[in-house]
């Protein structure tokens, strides 16, 4: 059992850069000792386009077309691929590296972090797995996140259910991750860039064999509420956390709302590379 008191901060939609800002606020806060560990969850308005820290926006992203539909559009500071953030509940959990939740290297924390998220799914009557360490692969990999399961990463019959990134900074571990409720591949691929239309199309087929959402899994339709309560709950079981609902403090408000301004609404950041 931890006994540190977590900080559990309830599902609420946020734009883009305000999602990421906060993300970043917590973790410097919990570094300098002013926050506690903390599980937040969230959504995204507008639809949003997510891309890894060291994507290529230019070269990866239809960008013109991203405005046309009205998306979002943010750069994380974790690695990764493009995420489609739509119909999903977006988790972080943050925490100093020496905490039980998260020390050891990155796959050990994923696999510990993923009980969690296991019994989310239990919760919801999906039954789940971690993906074992993946063997070295040398096939191609699309822009898109949800193309394999990393290791120890949710599946359900063998395709990815929830995808998650993690960094480490300050002395502190962030994961956040999308536990999707629906999964539109049509969507996400209009906004990517392919050389060729054959790759594109071929790319799209990988991905609908190799990804799964909530909604697929489950013959019943969930709202987002009872989503969130079940991975509330999982995480709760899964990692043996004691929570108490909080917010955030000035402080981190502050500087969310600084990083926001140079950093997560900003050209320079999102359009780096």
């Amino acid at each position: 059992m931890n006994n540190t008191k977590w900080r559990l901060i309830p599902y609420q939609s946020h734009a883009p850069a305000w999602n990421m800002a906060l993300d970043e606020a917590i973790l410097t806060a919990i570094s300098e000792n002013q926050a506690p560990p903390t599980l937040r969850f969230y959504g995204w308005n507008p639809a949003t386009l997510s891309i890894g820290y060291f994507q290529r926006a230019e070269k990866e992203v239809n960008l013109e077309r991203l405005k046309e539909l009205g998306w979002g559009f943010v750069r994380r500071m974790t690695g990764g691929r493009a995420v489609l953030h739509d119909s999903e509940l977006t988790y972080s959990i943050i925490a100093p590296e020496t905490h039980p939740s998260v020390q050891g290297s990155v796959s050990e924390s994923y696999r510990y972090l993923s009980q969690g998220l296991l019994r989310g799914y239990q919760n919801l009557g999906i039954e789940a797995e971690l993906a074992p360490p993946a063997k070295s692969s040398k096939g191609i990999q699309s822009a898109a996140c949800f193309d394999a399961p990393s290791d120890y990463e949710l599946v359900v019959h063998g395709r990815k259910a929830a995808g998650s990134a993690q960094v480490r900074q300050k002395g502190v571990v962030l994961q956040h991750g999308s536990i999707l409720l629906d999964l539109d591949i049509e969507r996400l691929f209009e906004v990517l860039m392919f050389s060729t239309e054959e790759i594109r199309n071929a790319r799209k087929q990988e991905l609908e064999q190799k990804a799964v959402s909530i909604h697929q899994c489950s013959s019943q339709p969930f709202y987002i509420q009872e989503v969130e309560h079940a991975f509330t709950q999982g995480m709760i079981e899964g990692l043996e956390l004691d929570v108490e609902v909080g917010k955030l403090s000035p402080y981190e408000e502050e500087m969310a709302h600084q990083l926001v301004q140079n950093k997560y609404a900003n050209d320079d950041w999102n359009y780096k590379r």
